[in-house]
């Protein structure tokens, strides 16, 4: 599938719409509405996985806390894992009078809205694993057709910066999770809160109803073969995207070491009095520096037309961070490394996502193959638990947990440089 061309007889002007590289830059009102409806999807995210599945886990099973976490998370992402590159194949294929993307978008939110009121009524783990493997499922249906409206709308010189909106908005969404998680009062309000921001988040970019409408000529013919075939992207045939692959995989499994067992961190080896306020604090250091070089790093690589520099340095930056926490184990510690992560992580974010729309093999499947690029987003979230608790209860604590995911973080920088197609 991957390699398909357009199917014989086609329109040429449908042709170019939907297979085409796109030219005219798009609009403010397309960029503000289409962060919003990233940002919302940031919030069903990450309100859970930065606190209210933590206190869960907590309420739960108090004396395995971590390995309750630990389950929940790696379940969740492991749907996460199969659902975007599947929605996004899906969306690649559907012929709709909304365009190939809006439909998946709003059924997603509000599955992903329900998933999160099964957590908010959850009373033992089992809910926990179902409501988090449905918002995980769910939500990736919107984030697989917005991914995939980038490089559907957006010219290349302009995806730098475009990609910094989408940086931001994945920091506020961030960062309005944890504050709603917080203000919500409890739990379940925590939850609530949450899915209604969810559910209006997206409302404002399905009523601009931007988007391309599939002719039914370029379709592929239905086969089963190909569609599940179609997900394999040859390193051999495509060393580009595969490199490019591993090297976001690497950073995302840093960065989610770094990430996942920040609130245990911060009650059991830092001794914070409210572990609460200050995961909803340091989101807030850490979105403040991220905002600024995500617009500044996105813009700048445009300019320049190299994005491979931007990636290596921001590794570095992010490999400093957890240098830090495994070091200085204290409030003041935490807080500069959130500073310095926030810079590393926001460059890396615009510019990355740039960077990988210019190593897509195909234009009619690019739904299906940035799904598979996200992958690289998701499997961490699997695999970093399974690393991290071990490290945590048997391999050296915190400090080990935090050099480790330096040296990942450190491996996706240089290997960024394999990328040949792409300055």
């Amino acid at each position: 599938m991957t390699d398909a061309p357009p199917a014989e007889g086609a329109p040429a002007a449908a042709t170019s719409a939907v297979a085409g590289v796109p030219t005219e830059r798009v609009p403010a009102v397309w960029i503000l509405t289409f962060s919003l409806a990233v940002t919302g999807m940031f919030v069903g995210w990450y309100g859970p996985l930065q606190i209210l599945l933590a206190k869960q886990a907590d309420v739960f099973s108090p004396g395995d806390k971590q390995g309750v976490l630990a389950l929940v998370t790696g379940v969740g992402a492991l749907f996460s894992l199969l659902a975007n590159p599947l929605w996004g194949a899906l969306s690649d294929r559907t012929i709709s009078r909304f365009g190939r993307r809006l439909p998946w978008i709003a059924a997603g939110t509000v599955t992903g809205v329900a998933g999160l009121a099964i957590l908010a009524v959850a009373r033992d783990i089992p809910m926990m694993i179902i409501g988090w493997s449905l918002v995980q499922t769910a939500l990736n249906a919107p984030f697989a057709a917005l991914t995939a409206a980038i490089p559907d709308h957006v010219p290349v010189a302009q995806r730098g910066i475009v990609g910094g909106y989408f940086g931001v908005a994945q920091t506020v969404g961030a960062a309005a999770g944890a504050g709603l998680a917080v203000v919500g009062g409890s739990i379940t309000g925590g939850y609530l809160a949450c899915a209604g921001f969810v559910l209006v988040s997206a409302v404002p970019y399905l009523l601009i109803r931007r988007d391309q409408v599939l002719p039914a000529a370029l379709r592929p013919a239905w086969s089963w073969r190909a569609f599940l075939t179609g997900f394999w992207i040859s390193p051999a045939r495509h060393p580009d995207f595969a490199w490019a692959w591993l090297t976001r995989f690497l950073m995302n499994l840093g960065n989610a070491m770094a990430v996942l067992y920040l609130f245990f961190y911060l009650k059991d080896e830092v001794g914070l009095a409210d572990p609460d306020g200050g995961v909803l604090i340091l989101t807030a250091v850490n979105a403040t520096t991220l905002l600024i070089t995500v617009l500044v790093a996105g813009a700048w690589s445009d300019r320049l037309g190299n994005r491979r520099a931007f990636v290596t340095w921001s590794g570095v930056i992010m490999a400093l961070a957890g240098f830090l926490l495994a070091g200085w184990h204290s409030w003041t510690g935490v807080i500069v490394a959130a500073l310095i992560l926030g810079v590393g992580f926001g460059a890396f974010t615009s510019v990355d996502f740039a960077l990988m729309t210019q190593v897509l093999p195909t234009e009619l499947d690019r739904g299906k193959d940035l799904g598979v690029i996200n992958i690289a987003n998701s499997m961490p979230q699997v695999l970093a638990p399974a690393i991290a608790a071990p490290i945590v209860a048997h391999a050296g604590g915190y400090p080990t947990l935090y050099l480790a995911s330096s040296l990942f973080a450190l491996a996706g920088a240089a290997l960024v440089y394999r990328i040949t197609s792409v300055r």
